[in-house]
């Protein structure tokens, strides 16, 4: 039977702590996560957030660099001690990391973009292999400052003709706040301006992006047909949840999906 495809984009606030470190105990709690479904015959991609944080402890910054340079040389500091880390806690589990760093001018190619889509087949076929992506921030400047690997993270599921993409953020998903009431959106069917509106002003010290590059995640690959969820990264065995069917956070149905699980939270009309 074929697997299922899941991408999973693990961002800076789920990894962090409060004051900003790598969450070393957060990082295995959803390492453990991902090798149970794994052994669920889910294929796992993870895009993840986390070389920035790494690179600012190292070099002992509180505040998030605002200059490109200064971000660049956290990312490309940090990048070796994140997979270092992911590489020990998976390897616990009997699972090998995979390192892939992309641009969106990869992405772009055709031939590069043909190549990536080769390598994380056949990266895939390898049971015992899990694929870890991230932005090339060396060479690329542009998602540093604004995407925060949201939206690659719906490009590869694209790429990789994935089922779901999971984007687990610091927030429990998309929220209401039109009325005053503060209601978490549990079902969006169509991303519309008024979706798009209640996604603004939200970022952090040491992340981008926030919900308005998730809703413009959920959009890709809403397109092509791939069930969208953002939920909290720190809610008790959330992946695991998810897998069991679960309507955690906020899902961005697609045509081709035919609603399965149902909530009493609220949903948009």
């Amino acid at each position: 039977m074929k697997s299922e495809r899941w991408v999973i984009k693990l961002g800076t606030g789920v990894l962090s702590t409060r004051e900003g470190s790598l969450d070393l105990p957060q990082m295995e709690n959803l390492t453990k996560q991902l090798v149970e479904i794994k052994k669920k015959n889910i294929d796992v991609i993870i895009v993840s957030s986390g070389a920035i944080s790494c690179g600012m402890d190292i070099l002992g910054y509180s505040k998030r660099p605002e200059n490109i340079e200064e971000l660049q040389t956290c990312s490309t500091l940090g990048q070796p001690y994140l997979m270092h880390y992911y590489k020990q806690l998976f390897s616990a589990h009997g699972f090998h990391v995979a390192q892939l760093l992309v641009t969106y001018f990869d992405l772009d190619s055709l031939s590069l973009r043909k190549n990536i889509k080769k390598l994380l087949e056949n990266l895939l076929l390898k049971k015992t292999i899990i694929p870890i992506i991230n932005e090339n921030d060396c060479v690329s400047y542009e998602e540093i400052r604004f995407g925060d690997n949201d939206r690659l993270s719906s490009h590869i599921a694209v790429l990789a003709e994935a089922q779901r993409l999971i984007m687990l953020s610091n927030v429990a998903g998309l929220m209401d706040c039109s009325n005053g009431k503060n209601k978490m959106i549990s079902y969006v069917e169509e991303i519309d301006s008024t979706i798009e509106k209640l996604a603004e002003g939200t970022r952090s010290e040491r992340s981008v992006g926030g919900m308005i590059t998730k809703i413009e995640a959920a959009k890709i690959a809403q397109a092509s047909g791939i069930l969208t969820q953002i939920a909290d990264g720190r809610e008790k065995n959330v992946l695991v949840r998810i897998y069991n069917g679960e309507p955690l956070g906020t899902i961005f149905e697609t045509k081709k999906n035919e609603r399965t699980v149902r909530t009493n939270s609220g949903s948009l009309p």
